[in-house]
């Protein structure tokens, strides 16, 4: 059966810099990988490693936010492509949610067939939440999709969804494969009579 996803809750990581594209959050060389599976090592790759290899400064290094599982965004995050591998870099490193000023139509749209939630706030909030999240790496978010709201330090900020995001993640029909295969009894149903009724 389905998830159905009503609230993330985990600790917060940010990622600063507005337009974010999909070949900076898995770059197209890994795109060459037989399933998704490994490719959580590679998230943001290049803005992590130097070219021999060496770690950068940048948050996806830093041991402070290991096993956080709520990102925080700026604006545009993950134009210019389509690319699912970009939010299943994210998936497979541990992201489970992602908060943002603003998301790329079909980004956030293959977030939600991944069961990610993408919530927008305003920049102030961003802002305030990226600060709080560096002073306080170790202190849950949530992430409540029915209330369309992120709360932490005692305080709840109101934010947007896509409304039929938001609804097939509540109600559990953002797995496209999963209920295929559910479904797969009434499938067969239909091709028989299909196959009756023409042969």
């Amino acid at each position: 059966m389905v998830e159905l996803i009503s609230e993330v809750e985990g600790t917060g990581i940010f990622v600063q810099g507005n337009d974010i594209d999909t070949d900076r959050i898995i770059p197209a060389r890994y795109m060459k990988e037989v399933t998704f599976a490994p490719l959580g090592e590679f998230a943001f790759y290049d803005a992590r490693f130097s070219e021999s290899g060496d770690k950068k400064d940048h948050p996806f290094n830093d041991s402070r936010f290991k096993g956080a599982s709520i990102l925080v965004v700026n604006k545009n995050f993950g134009c210019g492509s389509s690319r699912e591998h970009a939010p299943q870099s994210l998936l497979r490193w541990g992201i489970k949610a992602v908060i943002g000023e603003s998301f790329a139509e079909i980004f956030a749209g293959n977030c939600t067939m991944l069961g990610i939630p993408t919530l927008v706030l305003d920049p102030a909030s961003i802002t305030f939440l990226m600060d709080w999240i560096k002073e306080h790496p170790s202190e849950a978010i949530t992430l409540d999709a029915e209330k369309q709201q992120v709360i932490y330090s005692g305080k709840s900020v109101d934010g947007t969804m896509v409304s039929s995001s938001r609804k097939a993640l509540l109600e559990g029909t953002w797995d496209s494969t999963s209920l295929l295969l559910e479904g797969k009894d009434a499938i067969k149903e239909v091709a028989d009579r299909l196959d009756a009724l023409y042969n």
